[in-house]
């Protein structure tokens, strides 16, 4: 499944089989666990998403969401969108250089970390940028990549 037309998480879920269901619940079980106060969990492009509300941070280019993080069960993976990482460089490199300490293999895009099984994501590490940056970072590092008139 590449996209879902599902308009809730639960909808979401029932969607998908079995056990990729029990590997999609498992990893948003994670990301809720160590989500900082003020995201919320809703469906977006498809996916579930953890995004910036509107009532919190209404200014985006597009009016939708600040996304944060993304979660898809995707035709030959899964994939864990790390918004937050794409935005600081310095997040990024600490999640390759806990997957690299722990002797573990990172396939990551700029922002998509990819996985066949769920024993291929790393928690300790993906928890840990998850919980990183607070509703109030994302907004200031979002608005420090707008131009100014």
């Amino acid at each position: 499944m590449v996209s879902s037309k599902a308009s809730t998480v639960e909808a979401y879920l029932e969607e998908l089989p079995p056990e990729r269901r029990e590997v999609i619940a498992s990893v948003r079980d994670l990301v809720n666990a160590h989500l900082p106060e003020g995201y919320e969990e809703t469906m977006a492009h498809g996916m579930i998403a953890w995004v910036v509300p509107l009532s919190r941070f209404a200014g985006t280019v597009n009016g939708q969401p600040l996304s944060y993080a993304a979660l898809a069960a995707q035709k030959n993976n899964y994939a864990l969108y790390l918004m937050c990482d794409s935005l600081s460089a310095n997040d990024g490199e600490k999640l390759r250089a806990a997957y690299a300490r722990a002797g573990r293999r990172l396939d990551m895009g700029k922002s998509c970390l990819r996985f066949k099984r769920r024993a291929d994501l790393f928690d300790e590490a993906v928890a840990e940028l998850i919980a990183a940056t607070s509703v109030e970072e994302t907004i200031r590092r979002h608005e420090s990549t707008r131009k100014r008139p």
